[in-house]
């Protein structure tokens, strides 16, 4: 009598992956890392995405739907912040336009600013704002570098306490104003500071931010790749051996490890208009951070690669 020999279910599944039945599960990727805003304990993601100049590209339809192929991998990656600014041209509308195509993502954390010397001015902006955004209101409103800081913090509280607004915060960059600004992080009641911190710009972490760690105060980052410069300076450079400890295969994303490694920031902003640059970023929220000998040894890696 001859046996019958039943099929494994490796066989089956093989024969059904053949035929297109069935296709292999992609391993989990690594969970992203994020850190909790103080005034409220949600978690951001630790990289977001910046709009300075790469998103102001006017009504061009091939560049317009290049930052929203950005967009999408951004969400897709798992991103949640995105930042503007009236000050960044055609920015807000291109981000609106891709936000439309998008489907108006569920993850989406809006961050813009009013930026207007005209202290009665900013409710109409930020209405316009909106408008071009797509959103009813902002998660995130910010006083861009303190431009009639009094009126408009006084406008953006008031919405806040009137439910229309998430946050509150501040802006400088390029190390502009900072005892100005520390007087603000001291007296008012902000969620959230955004300032200039990378490899080479480092004045902030005198004062600034152990302050706003102090007043639990939620820290963004602008120019984390100093506009582009300290990359297109890096590449080709070879990476540290030890960036490999840190999961990390690109200059972008050991820089962007150096700067969230801090305690005291929450989100970094790096901008790009490449998918594959959004992608990398994005690699940055996951897996190890360094510790404070490991950041010296990045800061010193790329001096020396400078």
């Amino acid at each position: 009598m001859s046996t019958i020999r039943h099929p494994t279910r490796r066989a089956i599944l093989g024969g059904l992956a053949a035929a297109g039945l069935v296709r292999p599960v992609a391993a989990a990727p690594s969970p992203l890392l994020t850190r909790p805003v103080p005034s409220s304990d949600e978690a951001l993601p630790l990289v977001g995405l910046g709009s300075w100049i790469t998103f102001n590209v006017g009504e061009d339809p091939v560049l317009r739907a290049e930052c929203t192929a950005v967009m999408r991998a951004f969400f897709a990656n798992g991103g949640r912040m995105i930042d503007s600014s009236p000050m960044y041209g055609s920015s807000q509308s291109v981000i609106g336009n891709g936000l439309k195509e998008l489907g108006m993502p569920a993850a989406l954390f809006s961050a813009d600013k009013v930026w207007t010397s005209d202290g009665d001015g900013g409710a109409e902006q930020i209405a316009e704002s909106e408008r071009r955004w797509g959103v009813g209101r902002f998660d995130l409103l910010q006083v861009h570098n303190l431009v009639a800081w009094q009126a408009h913090l006084e406008t953006l509280f008031a919405m806040k306490a009137a439910d229309g607004l998430g946050y509150v915060g501040i802006t400088t960059s390029h190390g502009r104003r900072h005892r100005e600004f520390e007087a603000i992080m001291a007296a008012a009641p902000l969620d959230f500071v955004q300032v200039t911190y990378n490899i080479v710009d480092r004045a902030v972490e005198a004062r600034i931010l152990p302050l706003a760690a102090e007043r639990g105060i939620a820290v963004i980052v602008n120019r984390p790749f100093r506009g582009g410069a300290l990359t297109e300076a890096l590449e080709g450079a070879p990476l540290p051996p030890f960036a490999a400890d840190l999961g990390c295969t690109h200059w972008a994303q050991l820089l962007l490890k150096f700067i969230v490694s801090h305690p005291a920031v929450n989100t970094a902003i790096p901008a790009t208009t490449r998918v594959d640059h959004v992608t990398e970023n994005m690699g940055a929220s996951s897996g190890p951070l360094p510790d404070a000998a490991m950041r010296e040894a990045i800061v010193a890696a790329a001096e020396a690669a400078l």
